[in-house]
């Protein structure tokens, strides 16, 4: 998810054509990505410590976004 001071002109889009579209005005709307990857690993911790440096490193923009690295 972009971070809360970063501008989302596509959430903001979103958020302007609900009521056109007959839905109630959202408060707040804001979009982000999800990414599924299935890796090989020893372990779970393992597993999640390559997610966690692939996220850092390639997956998502420290600086703009926030990120969550979790087990399915």
């Amino acid at each position: 998810m972009l971070k809360p001071e970063i501008l989302d002109p596509q959430g903001q889009a979103v958020a302007n054509a609900l009521p056109s579209l007959g839905f109630a005005p959202a408060t707040s709307l804001r979009i982000g990505k999800h990414v599924e990857l299935e890796i090989e690993a020893q372990d779970e911790q393992r597993a999640l410590e390559q997610a966690e440096k692939m996220a850092e490193t390639l997956l998502a923009n420290p600086v703009i976004e926030d990120y969550t690295v979790r087990l399915a």
